[in-house]
């Protein structure tokens, strides 16, 4: 099997260290990840920067919802954009659409402009896309690195007919990322059956709290129930656990 790259989706600094520790290549740096990733704070990037070794790609969404960017939202995301280079960060990680379903090709062209160097991954916004080999050609000539996608299903593992058809149309020329849902156990099937090198995962546990005295009657999502006593963070073992599985030293 070909040299396998281990991308992990890192929700926190705490989350990036682990990642390092258990062996990825890469990180996503992301803030909101019930929502699917948002664009994390400027400290959260420049913290990470200094405590990794390992490349750092960061999140340009503004917002959780759709993929259809106001003129305000896209300024947003040319400033963080902007703000996640002069932090030292390797990549961003960006994805538009049109509200026909479309790859807005317009939008996705002037954020590569603004990368100006730095790795571009599109990202799964390509799931909710209408056509997806014709959002393929549009992304590679659009001069992004690679796509992140599940194959259009709920989770790699179901995605992976589009993911294998995908690897082999791209041919090279982009790297056809497959995330959501991977894990240690499903990881070296995904590979076999997909012929892709580079995966997405996350390999979190839930850490419990400190905390000593606890209200379990205020949720700070309000209506929407969340564990406030326990921190979801990348595992190192996971991580290791993941690599193991594929025969990776």
């Amino acid at each position: 099997m070909k040299e396998i790259k281990i991308e992990i989706c890192a929700n926190s600094v705490a989350s990036c260290v682990e990642a390092q520790k258990g062996g990825a290549k890469r990180v996503e740096l992301c803030a909101g990840i019930p929502e699917g990733g948002t664009t994390p704070s400027q400290g959260t990037i420049a913290v990470t920067r200094e405590l990794l070794e390992i490349p750092i790609h960061v999140i340009i969404r503004p917002r959780a919802g759709d993929f259809l960017y106001s003129l305000e939202e896209i300024r947003v995301m040319e400033r963080d954009i902007a703000v996640a280079k002069d932090c030292g960060a390797n990549g961003v990680v960006i994805g538009c659409l049109t509200a026909e379903g479309e790859i807005d090709q317009r939008v996705t062209e002037r954020l590569v402009k603004c990368a100006n160097g730095m790795s571009v991954t599109f990202h799964r916004a390509f799931d909710m896309c209408i056509d997806p080999m014709k959002a393929l050609e549009e992304i590679i000539n659009l001069g992004c690195n690679r796509i992140l996608t599940s194959g259009q299903m709920p989770t790699a593992e179901a995605g992976i007919p589009l993911l294998k058809e995908l690897v082999e149309k791209a041919a090279g020329r982009i790297i056809i990322l497959p995330g959501c849902g991977i894990n240690e156990k499903n990881i070296l099937k995904i590979a076999q059956e997909t012929g892709a090198n580079e995966f997405h995962l996350s390999a979190r546990e839930n850490i419990a709290s400190g905390m000593t005295y606890r209200n379990p009657k205020v949720s700070m999502g309000g209506t929407v129930q969340v564990d406030e006593y326990a921190e979801p963070r990348t595992s190192a073992e996971r991580v290791r656990q993941t690599l193991n599985s594929l025969n990776i030293q």
